[in-house]
């Protein structure tokens, strides 16, 4: 059994009270998340897998296997290719239905906003947004079928 949505944000909330609130040092460390997001296959690096609303480039793709979605990502900058590498974390494995109904708050706990500026955390939002479409997409498909 993977771990719930709540769970991966207390451990994502847990590793950043470790950094204290330092920016230097949360930027920084926001940029390895992203260096240790698995490839995405070029193959999806598409301009329908765009996400729009980013001020830099972002790709995501899902699938749905075994009636959990997964999800694939990249970024043309680090920094958001980290952001988004902590959506892939927590949405990962999960059910349609959770990340429908997941409530992110992570982002007000580590106090996100200070350090990713207003385009940013639009840009985060339009990831989310388009995490939570995906989902809503093969909930509906499994909503057909049975």
């Amino acid at each position: 059994m993977s771990k719930s949505i709540t769970d991966i944000q207390q451990e994502i909330i847990q590793e950043f009270s470790l950094l204290d609130g330092d920016m230097e040092m949360t930027v920084f460390y926001i940029m390895e998340l992203g260096q240790k997001l698995p490839a995405m296959n070029e193959a999806n690096k598409t301009e329908d897998n765009v996400v729009k609303g980013c001020q830099s480039k972002v790709w995501l793709a899902a699938k749905l296997e075994n009636d959990n979605v997964y999800f694939e990502a990249d970024s043309n900058t680090a920094i958001t290719k980290g952001l988004v590498s902590l959506l892939v974390r927590i949405f990962n494995g999960q059910s349609p239905e959770a990340i429908l109904n997941a409530d992110l708050s992570f982002m007000q706990k580590i106090g996100m906003e200070r350090f990713i500026g207003t385009q940013r955390s639009n840009g985060f939002a339009a990831m989310i947004k388009q995490m939570k479409l995906y989902a809503l997409a093969f909930k509906t498909k499994q909503d057909v079928k049975s």
